[in-house]
């Protein structure tokens, strides 16, 4: 089973993945462990992450980037309408009204979601992890800003769906940064102490995100999240566009603006020249050639320069700060640690603002760029039975705070509960009872719209159906479980309505014991309870016993932008036929590359090693032959089909082979003639030695030395007529023997001579000696072996005799 973790950003992502060895962040095809957020769609296939940012700028308008925050927006979403104007392809309107991304791929037009879309980059995740891990990935983690709504986040996990990754949770980005700081650190304090309050800092390519977590052993607890969704890496970035875009139209007459590419030109050399400010104070120059008309231009930037062009976003860093410290009620000295991870966090000054802040220096012992990813990682192992982690509880917080809204029946006035304040526990559930009649509708919505990043403030409309009065035309009781899932997403899990019916006299069932007076008529705001019992009422004396039973009722919900299930199955259908296509143009572009390639190889090798192996009226046919196929490969074999250039192949290799086998033959065959004549010598030795009645083989058998002496002697002749028959061949004709054959021979000579010559020599067992009263009883009285000069006994060449007390011998045998 795998164990996943993806940090799927705005810009670029990371996959980290536990093995045995811990937690270990992997890289791409292209060895880099940062896989950028681009997708480039072309006539026959798509590109992702690198090679599609490769493409970025010549094929601009097919190539999308930038669009995690389309999750869950509509077309008319100001957001959306904002982010328009500056983007390379076109943005149009769903029939859901939902953000469609309209784009040319296989020479026609296409429109898609942004589902869609990032399912195609999870595509390229779940690949890249699957090639990393060599077996199949579906269990994963993925992170989210810690300000996604309800409907980003259900956004997101379709996603997931539609590549199949089953994704165990949706993680905050602050969330998986503090489990990643928290689960290696041995010096927490214990669970009854103090915790120790940690504030985490993330500015990373579009948004800026704070939170305060309080850590004890084993355990983690987000106290509060503060952000700002618009300031990031990007608003820099964007600046130094500005201020570039201004100094060249002064200076060169060049309005940057005016065309797409020149633009994204220029964004990629302000980006390089922001990171590079982070290290220098000095000037450093900009210098772009061919950038408009074919003329060169050149700037140059420093770094108090750019911090005065940033005054007014360096301000900004300050307001979610002061809005953690605000929620949370800490002060600067309650604070042990300040961490700060996100790229953009590497800015001097985006630095000194933090440390300003706190009064003290920021942190820098979290990976900046994979801290998310580990943390995710480190989430989906502790939740996958696959791995044995470390206990370690995870407590998030709620961002926003949640109500409901309902009707009273029979009355025009609406109730209103917040179920879940800003920053409560999560997951959580909470159990609401409502007094109803019949069926009745839950509205849940964000109580603060005016803090929550997103136009729509409604979740949801839960109906909670089936219910009825009971028989004697009371309200019945109905329960409600409402729950911020592991995802953060609010749900009506369950609903089930309490019906009493009168129990038998002998009837053992449960009876409920908190039952209202019948008479009592409850008040207004008892309508609702969370988690909490009404007061207990004892029963009248004769009163009935009544039973209790729950029955389950089902509950409708119509969500903000939820796909529907049709729609899904549409888009999972979609991306397979995609996938598909992907790979068969993978095949067909390898079966073009194996052909160019062999090109390459034989024309370079022909004029060196090859040469003398090939004759020269074949030389020269293969050479022409090489030439034409490159022809075809750069004219009309530009683009065929796979079968196309594997016959191609087949018509190269049917020339090549031959030669390239016999410079390999006249490579190896010394090699193994020299092994096997070093073999028959060695076997042809021991043969003489036997005939020699040398003392280490007279244990052998003459049969057995007869078939060794045939066998040395079959060989010897066998190798001495291929020897001289080879020795009359040239070099460009094919070999009277294959390598292959003489290391069968050597096989062969060996299976016969090596059991005859390595038998071991029998072993000479010892004389056996019978006790007696008296002492050993040889065989032969006469016979002094196993005695010394005087008759005594003698140690024996296997052991040793002792006589002990009684005249007997003990022997101590080997």
């Amino acid at each position: 089973m795998s164990v996943v973790g993806l940090d799927v950003g705005s810009q670029s992502c990371y996959i980290a993945v536990a093995r045995a060895g811990g937690i270990e962040t992997i890289a791409n095809e292209f060895s880099d462990r940062c896989t950028p957020s681009v997708i480039s769609f072309g006539p026959k296939n798509r590109t992702i992450g690198v090679a599609a940012k490769n493409q970025q700028i010549t094929h601009a308008n097919n190539t999308v980037s930038s669009f995690k925050r389309f999750h869950g927006r509509a077309f008319s979403d100001p957001f959306i309408q904002k982010e328009k104007a500056s983007l390379s392809y076109d943005l149009v309107s769903m029939k859901n009204g939902g953000v469609g991304i309209k784009v040319m791929y296989m020479d026609e037009e296409h429109l898609f979601s942004v589902e869609q879309i990032t399912a195609m980059l999870l595509t390229k995740l779940k690949e890249t992890a699957e090639n990393s891990l060599k077996k199949p990935v579906t269990d994963c983690v993925i992170s989210v800003p810690s300000f996604f709504t309800d409907a980003e986040r259900r956004s997101v996990l379709d996603a997931a769906q539609i590549v199949g990754l089953n994704c165990l949770r949706l993680m905050n980005d602050m969330t998986a940064v503090a489990l990643n700081y928290g689960i290696y650190k041995q010096d927490l304090p214990g669970a009854d102490e103090k915790p120790r309050v940690v504030v985490f800092v993330d500015m990373g390519h579009s948004s800026f995100q704070v939170s305060a977590c309080a850590f004890n052993k084993g355990k983690l607890k987000v106290l509060g999240t503060a952000f700002d969704p618009f300031l990031g890496g990007k608003n820099f970035d964007e600046k130094l566009v500005e201020y570039f875009c201004a100094e060249f139209k002064t200076k060169y007459k060049l309005d940057a603006k005016s065309k797409i590419r020149a633009l994204l030109r220029l964004h990629q050399e302000c980006e390089k020249l922001k990171k590079l400010m982070s290290s220098n104070s000095t000037d450093l120059p900009l210098n772009i050639e061919c950038f408009m008309n074919d003329k060169d231009v050149s700037g140059k930037m420093n770094r108090s320069q750019f911090e005065e062009l940033c005054a007014e976003l360096l301000q900004k860093i300050e307001v979610p700060l002061h809005s953690l410290m605000e929620q949370t009620h800490l002060k600067a000295e309650d604070v042990s640690a300040i961490e700060i991870v996100g790229g953009a966090t590497r800015i001097p000054a985006v630095k000194e603002r933090i440390a300003k802040f706190f009064g003290k220096d920021v942190s820098t012992t979290l990976n900046a760029d994979e801290a998310v990813a580990r943390g995710c990682a480190l989430q989906c192992a502790i939740l996958s039975p696959a791995f044995k982690v470390r206990e370690f509880s995870v407590t998030d917080a709620v961002p926003f705070p949640i109500s409901l809204v309902w009707n009273h029946d029979s009355e025009e006035t609406e109730g209103v509960h917040e179920v879940f304040s800003r920053n409560h526990a999560a997951p959580f559930s909470k159990v609401l009872t409502f007094l109803r009649r019949g069926p009745f509708e839950l509205e849940a919505f964000y109580s603060d719209p005016q803090g929550v990043p997103y136009p729509e403030a409604k979740i949801g409309r839960f109906v909670v159906q089936n219910v009825s009065a009971q028989k004697d035309g009371e309200k019945s009781k109905v329960k409600v479980k409402v729950r911020v899932n592991t995802h953060g997403i609010f749900t009506i899990s369950t609903a089930s309505m309490v019906d009493k019916v009168p129990a038998e006299e002998d009837d053992g069932s449960s009876v409920e014991a908190d039952m209202e007076c019948p008479n009592q008529k409850p008040a207004e705001s008892s309508d609702v309870d969370a988690n909490e019992k009404k007061v207990d009422q004892p029963p009248e004396a004769k009163k009935p016993k009544i039973k209790v039973v729950n029955v389950e009722l089902p509950v409708e919900a119509n969500l903000v932008w939820q796909l529907g299930r049709d729609l899904l199955n549409m888009y999972i259908e979609t991306e397979g036929k995609m996938i598909m296509q992907d790979k068969l143009e993978k095949e067909r572009n390898d079966a073009k590359n194996a052909v160019e390639e062999c090109v390459y190889e034989f024309r370079d090798k022909l004029c060196g090693p090859y040469e003398k192996f090939i004759c020269e009226q074949e030389h020269e046919k293969f050479l022409r032959l090489l030439t034409e196929t490159e022809d075809w490969l750069y004219e009309e074999g530009e683009d065929q089909a796979k079968q196309a250039y594997i016959d191609k192949l087949e018509e190269l290799m049917k020339m090549g082979t031959p030669v390239k086998v016999r410079f390999q033959e006249a490579e190896e065959r010394p090699k193994v003639l020299e092994e096997l004549g070093q073999r028959l010598q060695h076997y042809a030795k021991i043969a003489a030695d036997f005939r020699g009645k040398d003392e280490k083989y007279n244990h052998i058998d003459e049969s057995e030395m007869k078939k060794v002496e045939k066998s040395v002697s079959e060989v010897m002749e066998w190798m001495t007529n291929v020897m001289n028959a080879q020795a009359k061949r040239s070099l460009d004709q094919d070999p009277v023997v294959r390598t292959q054959e003489l290391r069968a021979k050597v096989k062969e000579l060996n299976s016969v001579c090596e059991p005859v010559v390595t038998q071991p020599k029998p072993k000479i067992e010892s004389p056996k000696l019978e006790r007696t009263p008296n002492g050993p009883n040889l065989d032969k009285k006469d016979d002094l072996e196993g005695k010394d000069n005087f008759g005594a006994e003698a140690p024996h060449q296997n052991g040793e005799c002792h006589p002990n007390e009684k005249g007997s011998v003990n022997m101590d045998l080997d």
